[in-house]
């Protein structure tokens, strides 16, 4: 029997199953966090021991982005197909072994190849750990994806203040290779948890939807037709990257806002804490009060919340204040959107969907990583792609509103299509 076949129904799992699944994927998020959230660490201290630029430096984590966001519609595919537990095993070593090979990198090429090749493995295990909650979870989906990614954004709340001892008693290329060996010891166990439930939200090697007929599940090509998602394609471009900034430039940024180095101990600790709170809460309230009215509040409030940022961030206790309140915002379209492109467009094809919608991070990176750099090159400061990040989402929490954006009509589907 091959691994497709060997799905659970939903109703037989209510409880301790789908629960281990919800844990094990959890606990996935925490660790592949790192590549993302503590790059700001690995970022300075690669500046502090080779003197590369900013620029140089930041186009590592957009190559990270990149590779982490654009694997997924395909990993999806696979894992939508054949089921997640062979893709994520494999993701498992890639991870590990992205930041092991990435200890003997001397130069920036070397480093965007074996830091893009850890984020390919980042970007598969993110993609099916958020789909289990997806699939597993139809009841409660926006609060079980927003746990799911909870672990992401928080994860390097615990891990940060480690890497940062690792960094400065054994230097950046040991770390890499320290941990990259505890990535794909901690990783591997856990991919054999991973499974795809049966019914609706599986399909068969050769494409067929298992949805119930008259409820039509969108595959990426017609989801992709409709206005609906490219308002979410846009949106999730410009708020995310304003956590990508904070991850990818976050050391230096509070370099230029001269933060103590205590004030910057807690922010290692408040930023990834606030940033995983706001995927859950975002998560629990969409699931209340709608995806789109949840978005248009986080959004608008984000954008302000940058705004102060850049006129009041010069004080050291504003500055920590506003970007634990950013991060309380900023992590919200991670639950968000994999909620609602299941909602919106079905179960059937949520992975591969969300994989395809997941690109949008790939540009948040470029404006967060390469541009971000250029820009503070240019203008000697972190403020004016901020001020652009803000505006931008800003114009994400209008055009997020429900009087705009609407769930596309579902129409009824013959078994051979219409």
């Amino acid at each position: 029997m091959s691994e497709s076949q060997q799905h659970i129904p939903v109703s037989a799992a209510r409880g301790s199953r789908r629960g281990a699944i919800l844990a094990a994927s959890f606990i996935v998020m925490m660790i592949i966090s790192v590549y993302q959230y503590s790059w700001f660490l690995f970022a300075y201290a690669l500046q502090e021991e080779f003197h590369w630029s900013l620029a140089t430096i930041g186009l590592t984590f957009t190559v990270y982005a990149y590779g982490a966001t654009f694997v997924q519609p395909f990993s999806g595919f696979i894992a939508d197909t054949y089921g997640p537990r062979l893709v994520s095993i494999f993701a498992s070593v890639v991870v590990g072994a992205g930041l092991i090979v990435s200890s003997f990198a001397t130069t920036p090429l070397v480093l965007y190849v074996f830091y893009g090749m850890g984020g390919l493995g980042v970007g598969i295990l993110y993609g099916v750990s958020t789909a289990c909650a997806v699939k597993w979870f139809p009841d409660r989906r926006g609060f079980a994806t927003g746990l799911v990614v909870f672990g992401f954004g928080a994860g390097t709340a615990l891990l940060n203040l480690l890497i940062q001892h690792f960094l400065e008693t054994a230097g950046v290329q040991q770390t890499f290779f320290f941990i990259g060996i505890i990535m794909m010891v901690i990783l591997v166990p856990l991919s054999f948890f991973y499974r795809y439930p049966d019914g609706v939200e599986t399909r068969s090697p050769a494409g067929q939807s298992q949805h119930a007929a008259g409820e039509k599940e969108f595959r990426p090509q017609d989801m992709v037709r409709t206005p609906q998602w490219f308002v979410m394609y846009f949106s999730f471009i410009v708020t995310v990257s304003v956590v990508l900034v904070f991850g990818a430039q976050m050391k230096s940024m509070a370099r230029e806002f001269n933060l103590s180095k205590g004030a910057f101990t807690a922010l290692m600790i408040l930023f990834p804490l606030g940033n995983g709170l706001s995927r859950v809460v975002a998560g629990a309230i969409s699931d209340i009060i709608g995806r789109e009215k949840t978005m248009s509040i986080f959004y608008s409030l984000l954008g302000i919340a940058i705004l102060l940022l850049v006129a009041f961030g010069d004080v050291p206790a504003l500055f920590l204040a506003i970007v634990f309140i950013a991060a309380l915002l900023g992590g919200s379209p991670f639950a968000l959107y994999p909620a609602t492109v299941g909602d919106y467009y079905g179960a059937a094809y949520s992975t591969v969907n969300y994989g395809v919608t997941y690109t949008a991070k790939a540009w948040a990176g470029l404006i967060s990583g390469w541009l971000s750099g250029y820009l503070v090159m240019q203008y000697g400061s972190y403020k004016i792609p901020l001020l652009i990040i803000a505006c931008l989402s800003l114009v994400a929490g209008v055009v997020s509103n429900p009087y705009i954006l609407k769930a596309p009509r579902y129409r009824r589907r013959a078994v051979d299509g219409e």
